[in-house]
């Protein structure tokens, strides 16, 4: 399978113009050589620790959740220079989807952890720009916070944080990764007894406690490496392809 091939099938598959308000460059941000793809490298961040490991794996292409680019022009140098060096030493092309894999349906973020979670059936949930971004349902069977946060492979080495102000056994969830800690009022607003995201800012802390409800903060990276995950699955059952997942932890 060419890169140009594989690229397009992502493309399509993520149904990424349908997002044409997010900020990062998604889709293609550097082409290799349109050479056979023998391996696929899947990661949460363009950095250059992934970008260097996916390269000594031998991967020819490169599926990052966080690209190189977000809305504005980048010079090449520096950091920005050494990453953008790397990929084209190994000639291995770099993809990115952001939001959208945030919001699919099913190979993203917040579709996979209520997959994980056993909810067979979700509802879009969470509004940025027009579009729902997240999900929201109810739980199969009533869980604590521990359950649930063991259950999506949360730590705290990892950034887990709980805030447990509301039910002791939650039973509908709202689930929204990365730095949504800012959307709980929307949890608030749909009477859900608890949020799931990645960041949670400070001032959240109070508006959690003042409403009476729960917030799993699992860590930005936590929270996000469910859809790369997803989709290394995707390409290696649907293309067999050989992939592998560049696990570069935050701790954030």
């Amino acid at each position: 399978m060419k890169a140009s091939e594989l690229q397009k099938e992502l493309y399509d598959i993520l149904d990424i113009s349908s997002f044409p308000g997010d900020a990062s460059l998604n889709g293609v941000q550097i082409a290799s050589s349109d050479k056979d793809v023998g391996k696929v490298a899947f990661a949460v961040d363009a950095c250059l620790e992934t970008i260097v490991k996916a390269a000594e794996a031998g991967a020819d292409m490169l599926v990052v959740h966080h690209g190189l680019f977000w809305g504005r022009a980048l010079a090449i140098s520096g950091s920005h220079y050494e990453r953008v060096k790397a990929c084209l030493d190994a000639d291995m092309s770099l993809f990115a989807c952001h939001l959208p894999l945030d919001a699919h349906p099913l190979y993203g973020n917040n579709a996979q952890m209520a997959l994980a979670l056993g909810m067979d059936g979700y509802d879009p949930f969470g509004e940025y720009k027009g579009k729902s971004i997240g999900f929201k349902g109810k739980l199969p069977v009533g869980m604590t916070l521990p359950d649930i946060a063991f259950r999506l492979g949360f730590t705290f080495e990892g950034g887990l944080k709980l805030l447990p102000f509301g039910k002791t056994v939650v039973e509908t969830v709202g689930i929204i990764s990365g730095a949504a800690g800012d959307d709980v009022a929307q949890v608030v607003e749909e009477g859900l007894d608890l949020f799931i995201t990645g960041d949670v800012p400070h001032e959240v802390y109070h508006y959690v406690e003042e409403n009476h409800i729960n917030l799993i903060g699992g860590g930005h990276y936590r929270s996000e490496v469910f859809g790369v995950k997803a989709l290394e699955r995707l390409v290696r059952g649907r293309y067999g392809l050989e992939t592998v997942f560049i696990d570069s932890e935050t701790g954030l």
